[in-house]
This record gives C-alpha cells, structure tokens and sequence, in this order.
C-alpha cells in the first residue's frame, strides 16, 4: 500500500521533501523500513516539517542517502507498506482506500457499473477511478473518475464488496444526477 512519496532533493546533504498520505502524517517516519516499487527497502532515519507549513509535507533523511545526487535519484518515486504491517483497524465502518480497489460499483438501483481499479489523489480530495465491463460500445474499456466524497460515493460496503455511486460517469448525457429543485426566492 502507498503510504508516501518522495518530492524533490532539499539541500546537498541527501535529503528529500516527503509527502506522508497516512492518517496521521507525521506516523509515517514509525513504518520505516519502506519499500520503493523496485523492491528496495528505504529506512527514514530522520524527519522534519517541510517549509511551508503543509502538515503532511516533510524533509526526511534516509539510510544510505548522503548527497544531493542520491536524493535526486529518489525523487518522485512512491513509498509502500506491506498489507500486513498496517495497523488493524478497530472500527468496521474504518477501512484503507487501498481496500476499495477490486470493489463493484453500482447505482442505489442496484445496476452494476463496473469496478475500482484505483483511487487518485491530485491534490484537491480523493477520486476513485472505475472501470467499465467490456462492451461493444466501450471495447477499450475507457475509465471514469468520480470524487470519493459522501454525496457522490453514498455507500461502501467493504464486506458485501461494494461501493454505490448517486452518479453515473458512464451516463451518455455525461450527467446522470438528477434535476436540483427550483431555488425559492
């Protein structure tokens, strides 16, 4: 599971900007050793607020990092935790975004819309992309997004592998919600 990216190199000393998407940000640092996508295990031996004041942006140090050049080489490259080391979530309403990737997706009719094959964040709130059933009309199987936010994603049903949409991306008027009320004056 992604856990955190790599930003830019900061400074000449090997350190790197760290954006943390965990809970609790700054808990980030605790997951340590992490793994990059090619498998190499990263150790975060030391961790500070980034400039800036964001709350989950950081300047890190890592094992074996000692120069510029180093930091640069790791820049942009995603951090991942195992399924496994992941804290086990008490509440059964709780679950991870990594959970809703694989789900059905379907309208509060109950019509099946296809699946989650991953879940965005681009900066402005989470957006789960969704995949269509191959079809004629649609043989490439062309993704939609929809913002993960209660009024566009009402239901998730973890346990019944599911998640329900009040809109429908695929909707060939490109607008399925339906029609505000009249605004009194």
């Amino acid at each position: 599971m992604v856990v955190a990216e790599f930003g830019r190199a900061h400074g000449v000393r090997g350190e790197l900007r760290l954006k943390s998407w965990t809970a609790d940000p700054a808990a980030v640092a605790g997951y340590s050793p992490l793994v990059l996508a090619d498998g190499r295990e990263i150790v975060i031996t030391g961790m500070r607020p980034a400039p800036g004041g964001e709350h989950d942006m950081f300047v890190v140090s890592v094992q074996g990092v000692a120069d510029r050049a180093a930091a640069e080489a790791l820049a942009r490259q995603r951090l991942f935790m195992p399924r496994g080391r992941l804290p086990q979530l008490e509440d059964e309403d709780e679950f991870y975004l990594a959970d809703l990737v694989g789900l059905a997706v379907e309208t509060a009719a109950g019509e099946r819309l296809g699946e989650v094959v991953a879940v965005h964040d681009f900066g402005a709130g989470d957006v789960v992309e969704i995949r269509p059933p191959a079809s004629p009309g649609n043989p490439r199987r062309s993704t939609a997004m929809v913002a993960f936010t209660r009024d566009f994603v009402p239901v998730v049903d973890i346990a019944g592998g599911r998640l329900v949409v009040s809109v429908n991306p695929f909707a060939k008027d490109g607008d399925s919600r339906p029609e505000p009320d009249d605004a009194e004056d």
